[in-house]
């Protein structure tokens, strides 16, 4: 593990990938060490309001073990009937019915958020089903679309563009700042995706 300052006060801790990024942040919150925010991301970690030398000095002589700790369970229902159900189908080898079939036999673990407020990267597809994105982005994707681009599963949670394959859509509400916690998956959640029919 690296640590890059970002000023006096923050600094970057980077990792292999985004399940070790998403184990260090798990393992800083435990450990009581005292930062402002600790942001997880696809290869590094942030902690913010704390001194780069207190991190460093903190952090384990190996990496962090993935988290056996399990957050709480959201069961997400899905429309499947996106634009590019075939197209999946086609990458897999397998039949539309399939695609549905193995996307909700799948417990996604939410890793990071990016992107937009409440656009969670969900981890958990196995490496053999990996998918392209669109060789040419979307102007316009409707909010809650479901989608999947190389292992990563996401939900959009408003209309934007994007060039992830889609899949279907649901209803659930990704992002609501009134709520106590904004982020419908905030990163530790596990997601389970429906057929909502």
């Amino acid at each position: 593990m690296r640590v890059v300052p970002v000023g006096p006060r923050a600094c970057l801790v980077e990792v292999e990938d985004a399940a070790a990024a998403a184990s260090l942040a798990a393992w800083a919150r435990d450990s009581g060490l005292r930062a402002d925010d600790i942001v997880p991301a696809a290869t590094t970690v942030l902690f913010d309001g704390v001194d780069p030398a207190l991190v460093r000095a903190a952090l384990p002589d190996r990496p962090i073990a993935a988290a056996g700790r399990s957050g709480p369970l959201v069961r997400v229902p899905v429309t499947y009937s996106g634009p590019d159900l075939e197209a999946v189908a086609g990458h897999w080898s397998c039949s539309v019915e399939e695609v549905v079939a193995v996307h909700t036999s799948v417990e996604f673990v939410a890793l990071f958020c990016g992107f937009a407020p409440g656009f969670s990267y969900l981890g958990g597809l196995p490496a053999d089903r990996a998918v392209p994105r669109l060789e040419s982005p979307r102007s316009r994707v409707p909010a809650g679309a479901v989608g999947l681009a190389d292992t990563w599963c996401g939900v959009y949670p408003t209309v934007s563009p994007g060039g992830w394959l889609l899949l279907g859509t649901t209803d659930a509400v990704l992002w609501d700042a009134a709520r106590e916690q904004p982020a419908l998956l905030a990163p530790g959640t596990r997601v389970r995706f429906e057929d909502a029919g």
